[in-house]
């Protein structure tokens, strides 16, 4: 299907299996509507922010299932959720703030999303968890 620039629905969703496949198909199919609206500025750091999301609900979750949605807030905004049944909250590790030149594998995934967004958060769901981040390029943020 053929969308106008700027035009389509104003958010995207979709779900994916948790497998080693999904950050990638997230990645690209979050990438594909932020062009379809004209926000394609913003696609990198949505990707980054997707991809490390759904890597973590397939790494640290026995979810079957991870949820993904971006809405458009605004013409120069998007809000960027993903979902999984896991209640364990996402946790950054707390070395890595501490010491940036040595990161360790875990937890380095939210130090990205928190530089890369406007403002991040989680929240407890009956089901699972909820990780939002929303991107303005109207706010400062460390882009």
């Amino acid at each position: 299907m053929v969308v106008a620039a700027g035009q389509g629905p104003e958010r995207y969703h979709d779900t994916y299996a948790a497998k080693d496949t999904a950050p990638a198909k997230a990645r690209q199919d979050v990438a594909l509507y932020l062009s379809t609206w004209n926000l394609g500025h913003l696609a990198e750091a949505a990707r980054t922010i997707v991809s490390e999301l759904v890597t973590n609900a397939v790494t640290h979750t026995d979810t079957r299932r991870i949820g993904v949605s971006v809405t458009r807030t605004g013409t120069t905004a998007v809000h960027i959720v993903v979902t999984d049944c896991s209640r364990q909250p996402p946790l950054p590790d707390a070395g890595s703030r501490s010491d940036p030149v040595n990161l360790t594998e875990h937890g380095r995934g939210l130090l990205l999303v928190e530089a890369l967004s406007t403002r991040w958060g989680t929240e407890q769901l009956a089901t699972g968890k909820r990780i939002w981040a929303d991107l303005d390029t109207t706010k400062d943020t460390d882009l």
